[in-house]
């Protein structure tokens, strides 16, 4: 039977792989495993292991985690975040991925404000046309990020994307090509603040094509873990 262990060992190999045959350095790709709906004790195996990231997609999930756990590793909340949930999510979270609109944007900087601190955020881009995704248009994300790099508690470094749920490799990879033409867009505006030196992209099913395409942060979820015990659903990780 694989251990998280095993898994990790399993996965990283695989990002070497992926990123060698794109001519990068491995060192380049972060792995944030995602513990959606995994108890503590797999995500206190997997930071023994070597993990350096746990993401949540879920700030309730995750609170109650992270109660248990503390900072045993950096926080990442790749799932989407209501305007509601906010402040719980900057007690809890390092980088957010899926900063969507604006008015998010403005209360995370209102409540960056009140806790004295700054954050890290990649703004969420829908690069297929699938109902259930969030995210911004592509054509409507550098009118976006320009608006946010004004906010002075945010720290803007990414953007962020959901391949298409399909098996169909043209289909997902052309996606995560969206994303990078969204960014080579965006940096030809030369906005003061803003670097956008990280993609958030692919997931168990997709990861190895989102590092050729360009990603420098995949969002692994059941290639560690293994299969979660909920019934199915459309993977976020």
């Amino acid at each position: 039977m694989m251990t998280i262990s095993d898994n990790w060992k399993r996965v990283k190999g695989r990002v070497a792989e992926a990123a060698i045959r794109a001519g990068r350095d491995p060192e380049q790709i972060k792995i944030v495993a995602v513990g959606k709906t995994m108890p503590v004790e797999k995500l206190r195996e997997a930071v023994a292991a070597g993990m350096p990231i746990l993401g949540e997609n879920r700030v309730q999930e995750a609170w109650g985690k992270y109660r248990q756990l503390g900072k045993i590793a950096a926080w990442h909340l790749v799932g989407h975040l209501q305007t509601n949930k906010v402040k719980r999510a900057l007690q809890i979270f390092d980088v957010i991925h899926s900063v969507d609109s604006f008015h998010l944007a403005e209360e995370i900087d209102r409540r960056c404000g009140q806790m004295g601190r700054k954050v890290e955020i990649f703004v969420e881009i829908k690069t297929s046309d699938e109902p259930t995704k969030y995210g911004v248009a592509p054509e409507e994300a550098p009118e976006l990020v320009e608006k946010i790099s004004r906010l002075p508690n945010l720290q803007l470094s990414g953007l962020m994307t959901l391949g298409k749920w399909t098996t169909n490799e043209t289909e997902v990879r052309n996606c995560f090509k969206r994303l990078v033409k969204v960014k080579e867009t965006i940096e030809e505006q030369k906005l003061p603040g803003v670097s956008l030196s990280h993609l958030s992209m692919g997931m168990s099913g997709d990861f190895e094509w989102a590092i050729e395409e360009g990603a420098t942060i995949v969002r692994i979820g059941t290639a560690i873990f293994g299969p979660r015990d909920s019934c199915k659903i459309e993977p976020t990780t």
